[in-house]
């Protein structure tokens, strides 16, 4: 059986190797495993082949610098990116795909990366490729949670996403230098029918996480700020519909999270440009405690407005996961995406932001075996209860 191959670059990083995981155990699918460091590649390629008991290649290469004939060398009908940190990356990954040619799947959430992405819709199209940018929690698994519960209104007025993740999850020094990157720093919002100006990791209010339990939270900039406004019913941003959008994202450890709130004063003010070159020094502090908090994260997505009946209502879904299992949230929509290119279920091409572009059912499908649930809550919605948010 000829086997579907896809190239995972980043593929020994806290979320490509849940990737490469997971798609290790279809036996439809080659995996290889693209990196700079062959010595961690031979590694990780060697425990998924004890797995799956089946060969795992490695491509030894550098996202930064690879062109079209590097990609077509490896074989690689797929490229999925999960290198990073997308917040000061280029198209270049996905261009060199395209020219190989090839499709490509990444998992940024750095909103201008992915809200510019379909700038390669062209080139895509001519090469008669399908390549997509933001298949992760957001804007992917977000949108796919919207665009499910979305006829339950006849007017939805207002989305509030949150995430959190357990402190036993460890990121790379690159996943903490993009936080800490946006700590402090301004940007747009659509509260109230208006877009105002707020900052990184302000906005400090405690969120319930259910099973997770309740947490700090702040505003963190996200493609999900800019798409769903410009999507919801297809109006235009700022039109009739949605008049507020809001994300949160929230450290288990209260120390931990107070600590970039109160950081976060010290870059509005301009006396610290950016917290991201501490990303090492703080990473090593978090290592340190290690045994602090749990291996549970929490993920929220919250539906106010009119729902079809006429009533006001609130829709809340959750999702919690346990066991250490919540790094492999964001890999959901990618491998889900992967599934369907491999199986010639998806036949889309061109370039677009991952924005309803996958079904909720089909990424919660690969967590079939995982120790993550989801719940739906609905209630009513109280007059006021959807004011605008803290500064």
């Amino acid at each position: 059986m000829q086997r579907f191959p896809i190239l995972i670059v980043g593929g020994t990083g806290a979320f490509g190797a849940r990737i490469a995981e997971l798609l290790a155990r279809d036996a439809a699918i080659e995996v290889i495993l693209g990196g700079r460091t062959r010595g961690a590649l031979d590694a990780q390629a060697r425990v998924l082949s004890g797995a799956s008991g089946r060969s795992t290649g490695i491509a030894v290469l550098d996202a930064t610098q690879v062109c079209g004939d590097d990609i077509a060398k490896t074989g690689a009908a797929l490229v999925i990116n999960a290198s990073g940190p997308f917040q000061t990356s280029d198209y270049r990954l996905a261009q060199a795909a395209i020219a190989a040619p090839c499709h490509y799947i990444d998992l940024a959430d750095a909103p201008e990366f992915v809200t510019r992405f379909p700038s390669l819709d062209s080139a895509a199209r001519a090469a008669d490729v399908l390549a997509v940018s933001g298949a992760s929690s957001v804007p992917g698994l977000s949108s796919a949670v919207v665009s499910q519960h979305r006829a339950a209104f006849s007017r939805l007025e207002r989305l509030d996403i949150a995430i959190s993740p357990g402190n036993a999850f460890d990121p790379g020094v690159a996943t903490v230098a993009s936080v800490l990157g946006g700590v402090g720093q301004p940007l747009r919002m659509l509260d109230g029918g208006a877009w105002r100006t707020v900052y990184g990791w302000q906005g400090l209010e405690r969120v319930d996480f259910g099973a997770a339990g309740t947490r700090w939270a702040g505003y963190v900039d996200v493609p999900d700020l800019v798409l769903f406004p410009a999507h919801d019913a297809g109006l235009p941003a700022g039109g009739p519909g949605l008049g507020t959008v809001r994300f949160q994202a929230g450290l288990e450890v209260a120390a931990f999270h107070l600590g970039l709130w109160a950081a976060s004063w010290i870059v509005r003010s301009g006396l610290v440009r950016s917290l991201a070159p501490l990303a090492p020094a703080l990473l090593r502090i978090k290592r340190s405690f290690a045994g602090l908090g749990s291996d549970r994260g929490g993920m929220v997505v919250s539906m106010s407005g009119t729902g079809v009946d006429g009533e006001r209502k609130t829709l809340r879904w959750l999702l919690v996961a346990r066991s250490g299992h919540g790094p492999y949230v964001p890999a959901l929509a990618s491998v889900a995406l992967a599934r369907r290119l491999a199986s010639g279920l998806e036949t889309r091409r061109g370039a677009h932001a991952c924005f309803g572009l996958v079904g909720l059912d089909a990424m919660l499908a690969e967590a079939r075996h995982l120790d993550i649930a989801c719940t739906l809550e609905e209630k009513p919605l109280l007059r006021g209860a959807e004011g605008a948010g803290k500064t």
